[in-house]
């Protein structure tokens, strides 16, 4: 990390913009969406990061909910947040959820404001520095931040890429459609309010001789990630038992 970098960036974007995180050096530009295009022409022209290199969509719904509040590990461990609804085990029009330590046991999962946020990755050959920004969408119901694509011609597909797996808008871009679903899908399936088993189902049908959509009816939800066991309560047993072994063998003698 070089303090010149971040110093020029400082006096330009303002320091509480800018973000390092340590040990590991990494700038970020936290910037709003009304100077979210002017920033980006200044990280090229002024700062010299003539290269981008990546910019994907980010859903922070649930961010900072704790899962595991109120859960404790057995003999058995237990499952990942196995009284809420996390990702993976609700249906299409439920809501996610996790566990919390009230009577009603869970809640749903929240965020006030700043739901979505588009972050961009850039890089500067000729200084060999690199720098992240990120933006919140100010309307979590049509999230919009303007188009980067006039800045660097490479951020097309990518800003495709977000639109069409989280729903961002990119006010200004010159062919926003989506890239990785077909053109008859429904929703956005990165957004974590998205069901696994998706919204529907399709088929061919061979009377009507086409293929056509029709409401999920084969699928159930599942568990899309690996079983978790923070605090492994065998480990505290097994000790035990060798302690017990230990002091019987003493014992004995």
């Amino acid at each position: 990390m070089s303090t010149t970098l971040v110093d020029a960036l400082a006096a330009r974007f303002g320091a509480e913009a800018l973000k390092v995180a340590q040990p590991r050096g990494e700038i970020t530009l936290e910037l709003t969406p009304e100077i979210w295009l002017s920033a980006a022409t200044a990280l090229r022209d002024e700062f010299g990061f003539d290269t981008f290199i990546d910019l994907c969509g980010v859903d922070y719904l649930g961010y900072g909910n704790d899962e595991w509040d109120g859960v404790e590990a057995n003999w058995h461990g237990f499952g990942r947040g196995a009284e809420g609804y996390g990702p993976g085990r609700f249906n299409w029009g439920e809501e996610p959820s996790h566990q919390v330590s009230t009577p009603a046991g869970i809640a749903p999962d929240r965020r006030e404001t700043r739901r979505f946020a588009v972050v961009m990755q850039l890089l500067s050959i000729r200084d060999n520095k690199r720098v992240a920004a990120r933006c919140f969408a100010p309307d979590d119901g049509l999230p919009m931040v303007p188009s980067v694509t006039g800045v660097w011609r490479g951020a097309d597909w990518y800003e495709r890429e977000a639109f069409d797996l989280y729903g961002v808008i990119f006010d200004g871009h010159p062919d926003l459609r989506r890239i990785l679903t077909d053109y008859g899908f429904i929703g956005h399936p990165f957004r974590k309010d998205f069901p696994l088993i998706g919204n529907v189902e399709v088929h061919y049908d061979a009377e009507r001789k086409r293929v056509v959509y029709a409401p999920v009816t084969s699928v159930v939800p599942r568990v899309g990630v690996a079983r978790v066991i923070r605090d492994d309560s065998r480990f505290d047993t097994a000790e035990e038992e060798i302690e017990h072994r230990i002091l019987d063998r003493e014992t004995r003698r």
